[in-house]
């Protein structure tokens, strides 16, 4: 199983050509999208941008997606905050949006809800699509602060993911490999940057790149 990673994309509408270039020359399986389609709306952008991906597209809002945005990632990809679904065996969970930022975003979940959305669909071995980070990991701001979801990271400790895969914090890009578990952070897609995820058995192979020019 082999799939193409973005996140972050904020608006730029540049990021569908090239994922679309890099769908075909990587001859991937889908597209997953980790949040922050639009940079606080429209949703016109976040279907300008959608719509013309030519795989299957597995997607959650970020903390910048407002409602309207989440309506309209619904009709054009895989909603997967709150829910789950299996490829090829492997069961994966979604949940957009992010812990409470000193921002304000329209997209923000207390911690607790975070646990409640997160724990009834979450299982060993799972792939964990979430917007924001688990804390301690691919989560430091410039300023030196973890500032990932708590939550995020017990759900990590008690259901041992195969693969978390998470944006929002755009400095803190890279994979990771903690304690049994893949992290992947794709870096933000409005400056090119992505992850290209193969899953073999139970090995996980994660690289990121950015896109020339």
């Amino acid at each position: 199983m082999k799939f193409l990673v973005v996140s972050d994309i904020h608006g730029n509408t540049a990021v569908t050509d090239w994922a679309n270039s890099i769908a075909d020359e990587e001859d991937v399986d889908f597209i997953i999208v980790l949040g922050d389609i639009t940079d606080f709306g429209p949703e016109k952008v976040a279907e300008k941008i959608l719509a013309p991906l030519e795989r299957d597209v597995y997607s959650i809002p970020g903390n910048c997606d407002p409602p309207s945005v989440h309506d309209t990632i619904s009709g054009w990809t895989v909603d997967m905050h709150g829910k789950t679904t299996n490829i090829d065996g492997f069961y994966i969970a979604g949940l957009g949006g992010s812990n409470p930022s000193p921002f304000n975003t329209p997209f923000e979940l207390d911690e607790d809800s975070i646990y409640k959305i997160l724990k009834p669909i979450s299982k060993e071995g799972m792939i964990l699509m979430v917007h924001a980070p688990p804390y301690g990991i691919n989560d430091m701001i410039p300023a030196g602060f973890n500032v990932g979801s708590r939550s995020i990271l017990k759900i990590v400790d008690e259901f041992r993911p195969i693969l978390v895969l998470s944006g929002h914090i755009h400095e803190d890009y890279g994979a990771k490999y903690v304690n049994g578990t893949t992290f992947v952070n794709p870096g933000p897609a409005k400056d090119g940057m992505y992850a290209i995820v193969e899953i073999d058995g139970g090995a996980v192979k994660a690289e990121l790149f950015t896109v020339s020019g």
